[in-house]
Parts: structure tokens; sequence; C-alpha cells
């Protein structure tokens, strides 16, 4: 592993890595005098440029797990989305989409994502690149009353598509996942039934229609609250990979399942070689299979960010130690990209809620054969 130099300042947290074949995009936000700003800075395979300021504001809504990310369309445009603050209550906030044509330089004009007027909870999106000009994106949102259901539109140019109800009642504050496809895409969330089972669902847009619902793997995670630990999904063609955390029978631990058609069909669960897993996983396809992600809890509130291969046979090795940080809320949650062949992580190094944060990035060096090297 590579610890490259960070673009981002003290104070700095929730970092999201954006790449597309010829872009690859940092983003986060720092604390500053105005209340928070959302910083970017674009990767060129050596270094990252100076970083350039998004928004800055006092009513941002800046939540360790529910943060802002950054994609780079195939037209050349950048757009990065975050949450603003649309009333007085705690959770009464919107989704923000803005889009620049000259790398981060110059933004548009703000616009929500979402078309609902409610003063209620939007938020934990998941963009995709949709066409040539274009995005897909998919959020949770609060807007039909005491439950949360996940939506979904398209941006094509400059405007909005329809929204569309995906599924009416899931987890209310896990991370969604999304990859595009083949064939349309694939978004993985945290369900909830009528009984509490938290498991993980998934629905696919195959020939431009959204399909019913199906539970990813049965799981039976029952819990009262939200474990606010979401799925993350990887695509390449016609593979995907999807990983996530589980407590069920109170035994935590990560697993990751691959498709090779679309996500017509999974393999079976591979469970990771973690002992003690906190989660926010993220997984990233490479050509054998697939590199995953998470958190682990070490001792005290001391944890660390790790990885592992896995291919559809099983596991590649053990695990490999990417970084040390809080176990606890504070380190949020790590992300990664493929850009170029060459696989990048971004994460915070904090160890204390409202103390001293720091996003670092590092470059994971890969052989002929995708396994991991140090360097």
């Amino acid at each position: 592993m590579e610890l490259l130099a960070s673009p981002a300042a003290g104070a700095s947290m929730t970092p999201y890595l954006g790449a597309s074949a010829s872009e690859m995009y940092l983003s986060w936000l720092e604390r500053s005098e105005k209340g928070y700003s959302l910083r970017l800075a674009r990767w060129d395979g050596e270094r990252f440029s100076e970083p350039t300021t998004v928004r800055t504001a006092n009513d941002f809504f800046a939540n360790w797990a529910d943060f802002p990310s950054v994609l780079p369309l195939e037209d050349g445009r950048v757009a990065v989305h975050w949450l603003e603050k649309a009333g007085e209550g705690t959770y009464e906030y919107d989704v923000r989409l803005s889009l620049s044509r000259d790398r981060g330089r110059n933004w548009d004009q703000p616009r929500k994502l979402h078309r609902d007027r409610t003063l209620t909870e939007h938020g934990f999106v998941s963009l995709a690149s949709h066409g040539p000009d274009g995005l897909a994106a998919v959020w949770l949102d609060g807007r039909n009353g005491g439950e949360m259901s996940l939506y979904a539109t398209t941006l094509a140019g400059n405007e909005l598509g329809d929204e569309q109800l995906l599924d009416e009642r899931v987890c209310e504050c896990c991370q969604t996942g999304m990859a595009a496809t083949d064939d349309g895409w694939l978004v993985a969330y945290r369900d909830r039934s009528a009984e509490e089972i938290r498991d993980i669902a998934y629905v696919r847009r195959i020939g431009g229609k959204w399909t019913e619902p199906k539970t990813l793997n049965p799981d039976g995670w029952k819990i009262e609250g939200c474990p606010v630990n979401g799925p993350q999904v990887s695509g390449r063609g016609r593979r995907l990979a999807i990983a996530w955390f589980s407590a069920a029978e109170d035994e935590p631990r990560v697993q990751v399942v691959f498709s090779s058609d679309n996500g017509e069909s999974f393999s079976a669960p591979i469970r990771l070689a973690a002992t003690s897993p906190v989660g926010r996983v993220d997984v990233e396809l490479v050509d054998d299979g697939a590199v995953v992600f998470w958190v682990e809890h070490v001792e005290g509130g001391t944890g660390e960010v790790r990885l592992q291969h896995v291919t559809p046979a099983g596991l590649s090795g053990g695990h490999v130690p990417v970084a040390r940080t809080s176990s606890g809320r504070a380190s949020g949650f790590p992300r990664v990209a493929m850009f170029q062949g060459e696989l990048y992580i971004a994460w915070t190094e904090s160890y204390e809620r409202g103390g001293q944060s720091h996003v670092h990035v590092a470059r994971v060096a890969l052989d002929g054969g995708n396994q991991m090297r140090v360097r």
C-alpha cells in the first residue's frame, strides 16, 4: 500500500472517491468558521490537484454516515451531491445536486434531487452513470410519513426524470449501493420487514423497468433499530459483487456474493476472515474476483481498516491491514474506487467525535494476478 499526499486539510471528514474511465475525484467535508465546506480535488495518476470548493454554508447536514459523493460523467461534467437542512427539525433535510463543466472550478445552480416538498429526511444517496450525458440516482426518502422508502430518478442533460418508488419500507439509515450493468443498474440496500428483519435486498433496472425487490440472502438479522451499515456494489460488464455486514444471531460478519449475469443470479455468500468486524464495507471488482474493505474492532475504541481479496471460489489469502483509526462513529466509512487499473481507498483518521480528524488516501497495488502486494 502506498500512502498518497492528501489534498484534504485538517478538520476534514467523510471522504468519497468517484471514478470513470478517464477521471477520478476525491470529495470531502471540512469544518470552517462558516460551518462546513464541501471540497473536491482531481487525481491525475500521480498527484491531486489543488482543492476547489463546491459550497460553504452553515446549513449542511454533516453526518458521519450520510455523506456527499462525486461522480464524473461520460460527457466530461462532474456531479456532486450533498445534504442541506430544509427546516428546524433534526432530520428535515434535502438532497442537493450540482454539476461542473470545468473540473470543479465552477458549479451550476444546485437543484433538489427529489420533487416532494415535505420537511422530512432525504439521504443515503447513490449515483451511477447513465448514458452519454446523465446519471441515475437512488436515495432513502421520508415523504410518506413514519416509514423510509427507496426512490430513484435519472438526470439526462439538465433534465430530471420521473421519480420512481422502488421499495415502500426500508431500513431508516443504512447506505445504499448502486452499480451499472450491461442491462441497466442494480441497487442494493437494507430492507425492513414488518417483523424487523433487516436483511439486504436488491432491485434491478432491466429494459427500462425496475424489478420487484428481492432478498439477497436470508441472514435473518432481527434488530429493532437501524444498524447504520449498508451494503455496497461493484459492477463491470455482466459481473457484479455485493458486500455487506450482518450480525444475525449476535455473530458479526462481512459477506460477499458474485454474479456473472447482471444480477439474475448470485453465488452463495462467502464469509471474510473478520473476527470482530464493525462493518462499514466497500467493494471493488478485480479481474478474478473482488477486493472487500471493512472496519475491524481491534482494542478499546481502536479499529483497523482492512481488506481481503476474494474470488468466486473463496478467500484468497488472509486480510491485509490498511490503516488504524477509531472503531467508533468518529472514523465514518472508508470509500474505494478503481481507476485505470489501480485501486484507491480514502478514510478518515479520527478517534473522538467532534475531535481532530483528517482524510487520508492510499493506493493499493495489485499484481498481474490481482493479488495485493505492499510497496
